[in-house]
């Protein structure tokens, strides 16, 4: 008997998190598809066994794989980070009259801008690097970056992209929460809330900080928020022991942590009320069965022995440059390969590609770390096949300013900067928008973070619109009232 889950209604309805396959079971009526998809509930282990396989009133897995609202083209989604800001008039977006005007304050016709530092009148900076044109679609990629330029064919570049603050903790939770208020749930969080995941035993968004320090704004970056808290990212950290506190005891057997769980959830679940499917409660009991099947199968996840020698090398693990990064990228396939559906990596500790000085040295250095495992992440994915179903996200939390700050260095900048999307459902080898002729403002098809958020959504196949939670009194949403796909993007 098969049954169409995608029958089953949306993760939202109009406007909340309504829908459950425990609602759409009692829709289903009776007979065989009753049976068929009491034994789904049943490998959740959702049915209680006193009541001789009817459903019991306990609420559903809050990580339980959800129907989107519409065919998507993308069923994960793997984003690069770049902590602190990289300088798009260094690495994407090549600007001949900021060459020309080098070393003479930017011209009055260019009006005035928010910045955090009396750098207004700094004299304008040439890029780092020459530019150049690569692949069939021509796009100019720097000097910085030689293994990414060999896959721009693949990169729908965004070089319209806009913000609202110019400082990094404001400008950290606007690229990952949509608001520059700390607290509102993350973009992951949101992914997870709306699709849920498709591996039982992995969470549904997974968190990979940078090693050597935390972005800026740190762990509500990648929060729930309002959410429940079952949609928070998970951290794999770097090290030994990336999960912590995986491993049982070595005086406490597997029979017994079973025994432990059942007995924690038993009682937990005694405690739950009609209505509750989206509680704290809820969401603590998922955790520790979650927990528990993790013990058995993360181990396996993070074994990359088994991965081939050209695999690694591909990755650039056997360069002490590339290797820690290289080896997050590798867990992102990974990780998207066996149902994981949001994967957040970070590059830059909590400095990161805050360039204020020196930002040759910087620029070099990250992107030297970088650039080797991002190209190997597209060129894996698609000779995988993976490609075409996991977007591929790179940005940071703005640009840099085109004028200098010292004698070396660039300020932030949130009025222009650029980004690229790749993959899953994405037209690549274009370019869409553009900043000014120095590379100060978005001026042309331009992309507030909104619009980027809600062209993710959209990729996954949820409408901005319709995904919210009900909150205070208010339906929420991660573009809250704004936001616009960028239709041009989509393949």
């Amino acid at each position: 008997m098969w049954i169409d889950m995608n029958a089953c209604p949306g993760p939202n309805g109009p406007n909340t998190r309504t829908a459950s396959r425990r609602a759409f079971l009692r829709r289903a009526g009776g007979g065989f598809g009753l049976v068929a998809l009491a034994s789904l509930l049943d490998g959740d282990g959702l049915l209680s066994p006193e009541l001789n396989g009817q459903v019991a009133a306990e609420p559903v897995n809050p990580l339980g794989p959800m129907a989107p609202h519409f065919r998507a083209k993308a069923r994960s989604v793997i984003f690069l980070f770049m902590s602190g800001g990289p300088s798009h008039v260094d690495l994407f977006d090549p600007k001949p009259e900021l060459v020309r005007l080098a070393g003479q304050p930017i011209p009055e016709s260019f009006g005035t801008f928010k910045t955090r530092r009396a750098v207004a009148k700094n004299k304008l900076l040439p890029p780092c690097r020459p530019f150049a044109s690569h692949g069939q679609c021509g796009m100019e990629v720097s000097g910085f970056l030689p293994h990414l330029a060999g896959c721009v064919d693949d990169i729908c570049l965004l070089r319209g992209c806009y913000g609202d603050s110019v400082t990094h903790p404001e400008s950290v939770y606007l690229m990952n929460s949509g608001s520059i208020l700390m607290g509102k749930p993350s973009l992951g969080a949101w992914t997870a809330y709306g699709l849920g995941s498709e591996n039982r035993n992995m969470p549904s968004f997974v968190v990979m900080p940078d090693p050597a320090g935390w972005v800026k704004g740190g762990a509500p970056a990648w929060g729930n928020g309002f959410l429940p808290a079952a949609y928070q990212g998970t951290i794999l950290r770097g090290g030994e022991s990336p999960i912590l506190n995986l491993n049982t005891p070595r005086n406490v057997s597997q029979t017994q942590q079973m025994a432990t769980v059942t007995l924690i959830n038993r009682l937990n679940r005694e405690n739950l009320r009609v209505g509750d499917e989206d509680s704290e409660l809820t969401a603590r009991i998922a955790a520790y069965e979650l927990a528990f099947r993790m013990q058995t199968h993360a181990p396996e996840l993070l074994e990359i022995s088994r991965e081939t020698a050209a695999t690694r090398k591909l990755y650039g693990l056997d360069d002490s440059l590339t290797a820690d990064f290289g080896l997050r990228c590798l867990l992102a396939r990974r990780m998207v390969e066996r149902g994981v559906r949001f994967v957040q990596l970070y590059c830059g500790d909590t400095n990161g590609w805050d360039g204020h000085s020196d930002l040759e040295g910087n620029h070099a250095k990250l992107c030297a770390q970088s650039d080797r495992p991002v190209a190997a992440l597209l060129k894996d994915l698609k000779s995988r096949g993976l490609l075409d179903s996991t977007l591929v996200i790179w940005g940071g939390e703005f640009g840099r300013m085109p004028m200098s700050e010292g004698s070396n260095g660039r300020d932030h900048n949130p009025h222009g900067f650029c980004m690229w999307l790749a993959g899953g459902g994405i037209r690549g080898g274009q370019v869409i928008g553009s900043t000014d002729d120095v590379g100060l403002r978005a001026a042309s098809e331009k992309s507030h973070v909104r619009d980027t958020h809600a062209t993710i959504l959209h990729l996954l196949g949820m409408d901005h619109t319709r995904l919210t939670f009900r909150h205070n009194g208010r339906d929420e949403r991660l573009t809250d009232v704004a936001g616009s796909i960028i239709e041009k993007a989509l393949a």
